[in-house]
């Protein structure tokens, strides 16, 4: 994964350049990688989190959405093609979302796997575990979303597929127009 330039001042009247950062793929595969690019962008700055990622670990979801809220980015998400699982939290964590028609959000529970050789106590662990995971994902997805958790709640059991028409329709983000003049205009505020 390429590094997002840190952002540069042509002089001291200028605001900084905007970063840009991918998530894409599975969270779990890049997750160093997705954690160093929002350590190495500076605190409290603006730029712009393109998602196309079906999702990966929770706990990667959580983290990534932890370093936004806690360094104050003024990140604007754009969903390219499909955020889904464990990439909502990020995605909720931004200051504002961008969606297009044919971009889809895919809400679920949390899915859990072990090793094959478990024994049942740890089993019954994590069986626990992850129904309290689960739940303080759904109340903190929900917050964050802005969104009734019985809404949340409804869309994840067992589980639905969103559009961006949808997502924008509930007020969780703003639905652009690839061939409109208001996209355009967006992308010029983005890189300014």
């Amino acid at each position: 994964m390429k590094r997002p330039p840190s952002p540069q001042r042509c002089s001291r009247n200028e605001p900084p350049t905007p970063w840009e950062i991918a998530i894409a793929g599975d969270l779990t595969d890049k997750q160093n990688e997705l954690i160093e690019a929002l350590v190495e962008v500076p605190a409290r700055s603006r730029g712009t989190i393109y998602f196309d990622s079906c999702g990966g670990s929770a706990y990667t979801g959580i983290s990534l959405a932890t370093l936004i809220r806690l360094r104050g980015l003024r990140a604007t998400a754009v969903v390219l093609g499909e955020c889904s699982s464990a990439a909502l939290l990020p995605f909720a964590a931004c200051e504002e979302r961008l969606v297009t028609p044919q971009s889809y959000l895919f809400f679920h529970p949390v899915r859990w796997s072990s090793e094959e050789n478990v024994k049942i106590e740890e089993a019954a662990e994590w069986t626990r575990h992850f129904g309290n995971l689960e739940d303080e994902m759904d109340q903190l997805l929900a917050r964050m979303l802005g969104l009734p958790l019985e809404t949340l709640v409804k869309w994840s059991r067992p589980g639905r597929f969103l559009s961006g028409t949808e997502i924008a329709a509930a007020g969780l983000a703003r639905l652009v127009d690839l061939f409109s003049g208001d996209w355009r205009e967006q992308r010029s505020k983005m890189l300014s």
